[in-house]
């Protein structure tokens, strides 16, 4: 039996939320961005309800996540999107994982590991355009680019660059960022070759800037129902799909002057009824949330009192009421209540994407219909 603590993914949000990309960036295709095990969501379960529904491309982060998406089955065209570790290159083409190229001596790295096998490496041009993270720099990216092209053992099927600053709409970088990509890209219109698939766009470009939807856009964090940050236009109406909950396992009347968990840093001015629940930062629950987070218990908000613990923290419900096996809502709704992974991210002091790749299997995960996504 499935311990008390669980986290729910409602599939229809996510399939929601895809739509509702697709409907806002027209003709680009999308790329569905499931690495970090699909934003703390499960990486298999979601990848395959988002090759179900069609989508053209699964993003990755690493080899490791992309092979585990073509051993349960999923057939979709998978990018890597982290730096390539050259060791690792036959694995890319055993698995038909597309491989992120982003520099001339990682792609001869790739071109050898073709030439080995007989065959072609499906690969994309990283051109950096002001994240400095991986990538050629545009400026000087013409004698790579005309390298990869002239290469017999490569065959390019995409261009893309990352954007910094694009979860804030009025950043000038992003426009910087899009004419340097332009520039780079003009490469190959100045060599006679075919334009590769070019994408830019992550979750703040699809809201914010329309211009940076080219042919495909990555979307992350908002196919996951939550915005990048507070600061991005809601251009796009998303669904979370994640809820957290656990159940209360204890109760006690805690006397005035008396302290609550290490540290003895929550001091009961007077006496208080307190309830402990069975999560901790051993669950990716972050500690950060000690004395500031909150919880809801039978419709209502109530404060967690003292250090989360590795496994578990304590709450304090005042004279309100609550038994044990009750329902505690740390992300998602209860009654006419609700809690965001925005709201936990803000009392962490974090951002959204820590609190959902925090999240960790401890936790079992469990996932609402369609059933023949969740096999």
């Amino acid at each position: 039996m499935d311990r008390p603590t669980t986290i729910t993914v409602d599939l229809p949000a996510l399939g929601h939320n895809l739509g509702a990309i697709r409907a806002a960036v027209g003709s680009a295709r999308v790329m569905a961005v499931v690495k970090a095990d699909a934003y703390g969501h499960g990486l298999v379960p979601v990848a395959r309800h988002f090759a179900a529904l069609g989508v053209e491309y699964l993003g990755v982060a690493f080899a490791e996540e992309g092979i585990a998406l073509r051993r349960a089955g999923i057939t979709t065209p998978i990018l890597v999107l982290g730096g390539l570790f050259g060791p690792q290159l036959a694995l890319f083409l055993r698995h038909d994982l597309e491989i992120t190229v982003s520099s001339l001596a990682k792609l001869r790295q790739v071109e050898a590991a073709a030439a080995a096998v007989g065959g072609k490496a499906r690969i994309h041009l990283k051109i950096d355009t002001g994240m400095e993270r991986i990538g050629v720099h545009s400026e000087t990216c013409g004698p790579f680019i005309e390298a990869a092209v002239a290469s017999p053992w490569c065959e390019i099927r995409g261009i893309y660059s990352h954007l910094a600053c694009a979860d804030d709409p009025d950043s000038p970088m992003t426009q910087q960022q899009v004419e340097r990509f332009a520039d780079a890209c003009a490469h190959f219109d100045r060599l006679g070759v075919a334009m590769p698939t070019r994408h830019l766009a992550n979750s703040g470009g699809v809201l914010n800037f329309p211009q940076t939807h080219l042919d495909m856009v990555r979307p992350g964090i908002m196919l996951y129902g939550v915005y990048p940050d507070p600061a991005c236009r809601r251009t796009v109406a998303v669904r979370p799909a994640l809820s957290l909950r656990s159940q209360v396992v204890y109760f006690k009347v805690v006397g005035a002057g008396r302290s609550i968990s290490y540290g003895a840093t929550w001091r009961v001015a007077r006496e208080t009824r307190v309830v402990t629940v069975p999560i901790g930062y051993g669950d990716g629950f972050p500690r950060a949330l000690s004395s500031k987070g909150q919880v809801l218990i039978r419709g209502q908000r109530h404060p967690i009192a003292g250090r989360v613990c590795m496994d578990q923290f304590m709450v304090d419900i005042g004279w309100g009421s609550a038994y044990n096996e009750d329902e505690v809502v740390l992300i998602g709704r209860q009654g006419a209540e609700a809690i965001s992974v925005e709201d936990v991210a803000a009392w962490a002091g974090t951002i959204p994407y820590e609190i959902l790749t925090g999240l960790n299997h401890r936790i079992p995960r469990s996932y609402l219909a369609p059933a023949a996504a969740c096999d």
